[in-house]
């Protein structure tokens, strides 16, 4: 038995209108022990139609002329409301989808909380369910479905202030508190926290957790500080230095790809760079065109392998523009070799360059490769230097939070990799080659079907997915959403996921977000983030639409493929210690 509230008048397609008793106006009622709420809209009622009963959702309401007058001879009015199905209940429980329709004079009744609740709890059963909050109006806990939810790509938007870390945080917290011991060995969670907001006690217990806190900024030489491994051949790869170092198409970029092969070839000698040294410096002051150019190039290499005898011997040689060919003290550099042979050969025999670290060795492979170019007349020095300035700039923030070797990172379920101490161009950088990194590794050693996941958690994401950024050139900014879009696109079949998070999803490439499957809306106001929410976002109805601008802290509208139906959620606050860093300053503390 439930309360019976009206009954069908009008069914106009999908658009039901009822007319509601006199006395069904009340905000909550009991009856035998259960607890309903009035109608009202986002409210639920049931539709008895045979053996099945049609639940639709409240959408309306209005009063209309009573077509009988009452005995005062005023005109009375009844209240009207209108509701949309979404669903019925059988013998088997709740099924989502329009199936059914009422017909006239089918009567209405107010639907009791556990059913509401059955609605949208489908795991309440199964190990305490995955509950992160509480459905807004009916205050009712609901358990996600976990299965299908990080089986997908996941997009959290909200601005700021609006409980969008709460709610990222919350998300990985409850399913490590629950899933922990079934996740160890099979499933890798990466996150790239700009701010800093996770490198604390957040989300995982710190023996299964691994914290990169990386910085750019100029620190104390006692302090040990993180880098993040990457492995050789990640490292010296022609597409990935092409585009880090904003190499042109037509000569810088053949310029790298040269430097790369003789890596290649010759990478695995230890004797092959210091010799390779030795024979470009013989060539530089021997050829019969020597280059003017290469002098600096030279001293560039002595003082890159802190060679001082040979930089000083370096820096009294200059060039004679009427001989065309290098002068020093005592000394013509011809062709022949003898002066050569006699002042500088010695010093230059002491080369050796078998210690030399990634980026070390890669501005001196430039260079070198640069000088034997310039004698061969492949380049033009004045197409090449400005490729060296962009390497030796870049290459000083990236040695400071990257280590090339054969170790790999430490294999932990939750890696954390922090930027809030980089600076911008590394920001921009850092996420590309970590992407590529766990995407490709993971591809080429996962089975078919897959046997393990790579979840990629991307906090304030539009730092680095926006499509329209101006600090950086067109090709590296093209070649960064093209990797991500590739992830996105073609990852599920992989095992890999990806969650994004962010303040303004309308500055996230567009087909980004289109891919995803699952989303969490918090408050959003700009017309532009609500346009993308509208036209992307199938599932999402117009009734939940319409309540985005409004939502209080903590508070968002939860649909996607996982989910039947969009509701609206109370996401619960962490405990202290568990909370993001990104808490509003207390002024009242802070000012008193």
């Amino acid at each position: 038995m439930t309360i019976r509230v009206g009954e069908v008048i009008a069914v106009n397609g999908t658009k039901i209108t009822l007319k509601i008793d006199e006395d069904s106006n009340k905000d909550t009622l009991f009856f035998k022990g259960n607890k309903y709420r009035g109608v009202s809209i986002r409210e639920y009622l049931t539709i008895q139609r045979g053996f099945r009963d049609i639940v639709c959702l409240v959408e309306g309401e209005y009063l209309d002329e009573s077509h009988v007058q009452n005995n005062g001879g005023k005109i009375g009015y009844i209240r009207k409301v209108e509701a949309r199905p979404i669903g019925y209940f059988d013998l088997e429980g709740f099924k989502q989808g329009i199936k059914y329709m009422p017909m006239i004079r089918d009567a209405a009744f107010l639907l009791s909380e556990d059913r509401v609740a059955k609605i949208y709890d489908r795991d309440a059963g199964s190990e305490g369910g995955f509950k992160i909050g509480v459905m807004l109006k009916e205050e009712l806990p609901v358990s996600l479905p976990w299965q299908s939810l990080f089986n997908s790509h996941i997009g959290i938007f909200g601005n700021t202030g609006s409980g969008k870390s709460n709610t990222l945080a919350k998300l990985f917290t409850v399913l490590f508190e629950k899933k922990l011991a079934a996740i160890q060995g099979k499933s890798q969670f990466v996150i790239l926290d700009f701010n800093g907001e996770y490198a604390g006690e957040q989300l995982a217990p710190a023996a299964s957790k691994m914290v990169y806190a990386l910085t750019t900024q100029n620190s104390n030489p006692n302090v040990p500080v993180d880098r993040f491994p990457l492995l050789e051949n990640e490292f010296w790869e022609l597409e990935t230095l092409s585009l880090l170092f904003q190499a042109t198409t037509n000569t810088q970029r053949p310029f790298l790809n040269r430097v790369i092969e003789g890596k290649r070839r010759y990478g695995n000698s230890p004797e092959a760079l210091s010799n390779y040294a030795k024979s470009k410096f013989r060539d530089a002051f021997c050829a019969a065109d020597p280059k003017p150019a290469t002098l600096d190039l030279m001293r560039t290499v002595a003082r890159l392998l802190e060679n001082g005898p040979l930089q000083m011997a370096l820096n009294q040689i200059s060039w004679h523009s009427t001989q065309k060919r290098f002068i020093g003290p005592g000394a013509y550099y011809d062709a022949n070799g003898l002066a050569y042979a006699q002042n500088l050969e010695p010093m230059v025999n002491t080369i050796d360059a078998t210690n030399l670290d990634a980026f070390n060795q890669l501005i001196l492979r430039i260079h070198l490769r640069l000088i034997g170019d310039l004698i061969n007349g492949y380049v033009q020095f004045e197409h090449i230097q400005p490729l060296l300035k962009r390497i030796e700039s870049s290459l000083n923030s990236l040695k400071k939070v990257l280590s090339v070797g054969d170790e790999q990172p430490e294999q932990k379920l939750l890696t954390v990799i922090s930027l809030r101490r980089c600076n911008n161009e590394i920001k921009k950088v850092l996420p590309l080659l970590f992407a590529k990194h766990y995407y490709i590794s993971h591809k080429d050693s996962v089975q078919t079907p897959p046997n393990k996941t790579v979840h990629l958690i991307i906090d304030e994401a539009h730092n680095i997915l926006s499509h329209q950024s101006a600090r950086e050139s067109e090709s590296w900014k093209d070649y960064r959403l093209e990797q991500f879009e590739e992830i996105i696109k073609e990852g599920r079949k992989f095992g890999i996921f990806i969650t994004i998070a962010s303040q303004r999803p309308a500055d996230i490439s567009p087909t980004i977000v289109s891919q995803l499957h699952n989303f969490f809306i918090h408050r959003l106001v700009n017309d532009r983030d609500l346009f993308l929410i509208d036209n992307t976002i199938t599932t999402l109805d117009n009734l939940s639409r319409s309540l985005i601008p409004s939502l209080s802290q903590g508070c968002c509208v939860v649909t996607g493929t996982a989910f039947d139906l969009p509701m609206v959620l109370q996401i619960d606050r962490l405990a202290k210690n568990k909370q993001p860093a990104s808490e509003d300053v207390n002024l009242e503390e802070l000012w008193s």
